[in-house]
């Protein structure tokens, strides 16, 4: 049996139709929804956070993680070129 765990359910995952503590009967399938669910909280959620997988024996877990901010531009293309 595994189980696919959401760690922190933000605004985003409580509207939506995904469920927490969902259980399977077998990994492969319980890491082919959570791979499914991750991109799906990646891809259609608001973008305040990012998700992530993390894998623990049979489980798995996705957890939030506060996505890194973008560095101030300089206007540099970072080639190499301009310094």
């Amino acid at each position: 049996m595994s189980t696919i765990t959401i760690d922190k359910e933000c605004g985003c995952f409580s509207r939506s139709d995904l469920e927490n503590n969902v259980k399977f009967d077998n990994k492969d399938d319980a890491l082919m929804q959570a791979q499914s669910m991750l991109n799906h909280m990646n891809e259609k959620f608001c973008g305040k956070h990012g998700f992530g997988l993390s894998e623990n024996g049979d489980n798995f877990s996705i957890a939030m993680n506060v996505p890194a901010q973008p560095a101030a531009s300089s206007g540099c293309c970072g080639g190499g070129h301009c310094s």
